[in-house]
């Protein structure tokens, strides 16, 4: 059982330092390079004199100097922040405005300038000598928070989740303790570090000696570079969104034959199909394919079931698992059915949005020793104590994994020049995932232009305030947009009508 997080990887230095403990596209970095350059960092860290626990932002990809960075962050007491370079400028700018950051470590350039904080560049980092040992420093430990999350909001502005030290080890002892997790294992990093998803690989497997195998951004847009670099991996844990591997799943040779030592896979993110979760198992038969859920509010999961044939005999649609044994889920019913509201409390639960007590006392309650989170999501126990999703309260959606307000992208769209009324509605499949970001558009006036050339110009707008997973797939113009009784736009109805389509 882990008791501290930094200290479990500091005892994989000391017993394995030359064992690999990151791997960017050929690139190896051992457990030697990640503390030592670490520990240099945190000492640059010391020498800022910070406010006590500041969080730091860490802006980049996927770099092996992102994970340098987060724990120089937390071996000085401060969590992180990581901020995806493929972010809009805005949202840096409402990051560091509820932040309020005194540091950021930027290993890629900013491209915007933040006053009033210092900056330390990935030239500097680079330029630092190791160290072996640090001193003078206070670590982030217990409730203190170690990292936060900022997750899509519905005004526009994201909110940043804190996830404290003991909120991460009860998620991680989980993890280690039910999933059969692997001895030294090649663990799959794809998921953005901005993406709680990264979490479920990276600690687990940095605590236990195993190597993260990177895969950026570039290389998973580029299906041709992506399917000739999965196979050098040796993976032999699969962590991604259901989308990532149906699209593996393309390859007649993505199957246990030509990965023989591809033993794991972890879903979390959006729902698993059926389908998709039938046709892995035929492919990877004697492989441990778990389904897990959780809101980035509750530290990546905290529910899970491994997806045996039993279970896809039994379900049409997959439970998403047994809750973790030391976490609450109780369902607050919705018009007397057994179908209600997800409510979750235990140990990795948020102590709440960084900065935001209005949003934090709406979306948490102080009800027990943890606190309960209102999670939104819809569900229900069904046999043997199982939990079922069965999507959301509101009109937060997943798309690809990301959790997305529609709200937010809404916002923007009511910022256009071009536009009078605007909304954005999902189109599902019939898994009852997203497949499809419709903006159903009102004009300001009678175009001068063709739609084509409409909609290049309300996405370039766009561009500047939303990520690029945000971004709708399809434009349809119109001349009204339906209302419902107290004359809003009844996104409910058109959401019925793109699906029907």
């Amino acid at each position: 059982m882990v008791t501290n997080i930094i200290t479990a990887i500091n005892n994989i230095y000391r017993t394995m330092p030359e064992q690999a403990a990151y791997n960017y596209l050929g690139t190896t970095y051992s457990y030697r390079e990640l503390t030592e350059r670490s520990n240099a960092l945190a000492q640059v860290l010391l020498r800022h004199n910070l406010p006590e626990q500041a969080p730091l932002i860490v802006y980049g990809g996927q770099q092996f100097e992102m994970l340098v960075a987060f724990l120089a962050a937390v071996k000085t007491g401060h969590a992180y922040i990581p901020v995806d370079s493929h972010s809009a400028k805005d949202r840096l700018l409402m990051i560091q405005d509820t932040a309020h950051a005194p540091l950021v470590i930027a290993i890629e350039p900013l491209p915007i300038t933040l006053p009033k904080t210092n900056i330390i560049t990935f030239d500097e980092i680079k330029a630092l000598t190791p160290m072996t040992y640090l001193t003078g420093n206070h670590p982030v430990a217990g409730a203190d928070t170690f990292y936060i999350i900022f997750t899509s909001g519905t005004t526009g502005k994201p909110k940043g989740v804190q996830i404290s030290h003991d909120n991460l080890l009860s998620f991680v002892n989980w993890l280690l303790a039910d999933f059969r997790w692997p001895h030294q294992p090649n663990v799959l990093a794809q998921a953005p570090f901005s993406f709680d998803l990264s979490v479920m690989g990276l600690y687990p497997t940095l605590v236990t000696g195993g190597t993260l195998q990177a895969l950026p951004r570039a290389i998973t847009e580029d299906f041709k570079q992506l399917f000739a670099l999965l196979p050098q991996l040796q993976l032999n844990v699969w962590i991604s969104t259901p989308s990532l591997v149906e699209i593996c799943l393309l390859l007649k040779d993505f199957n246990a034959e030509h990965y023989p030592t591809l033993t794991h896979f972890l879903f979390c993110g959006e729902e698993l199909s059926h389908k998709t979760a039938a046709t892995l198992l035929t492919r990877f038969p004697d492989a441990h394919i778990y389904n897990t859920y959780g809101p980035t509010e509750a530290t990546v999961a905290v529910t899970g079931v491994e997806i045996t044939p039993t279970i896809l005999e039994k379900y049409d649609r997959l439970p998403i698992g047994y809750v973790k044994e030391d976490t609450k889920i109780s369902i607050k019913p919705i018009d007397h059915t057994e179908i209600g509201e997800i409510l979750i409390s235990g140990p990795s639960v948020s102590k709440g949005y960084l900065n935001l007590p209005a949003k934090t006392v709406a979306a948490f309650a102080e009800e027990t020793d943890f606190p309960t989170y209102r999670s939104g999501d819809l569900g229900f126990f069904g046999p043997d104590n199982l939990l079922f999703y069965r999507g959301r309260m509101d009109f937060q959606i997943k798309f690809n994994g990301y959790r997305i307000e529609l709200e937010e992208i809404n916002f923007y769209l009511r910022q256009s020049s071009l536009i009078k009324q605007g909304v954005v509605v999902p189109r599902y499949n019939a898994d009852h995932r997203v497949v499809q970001l419709i903006a159903v558009i009102v004009l300001n006036k009678q175009p001068s232009s063709t739609e084509k050339e409409l909609t290049r110009s309300i996405k370039a707008e766009l561009m500047d305030n939303i990520m690029p997973y945000m971004m709708p797939q399809r434009f349809v113009y119109r001349p009204e947009l339906p209302l419902s009784a107290n004359d809003k736009v009844d996104i409910k109805a058109l959401i019925q009508e793109v699906n029907s389509q």
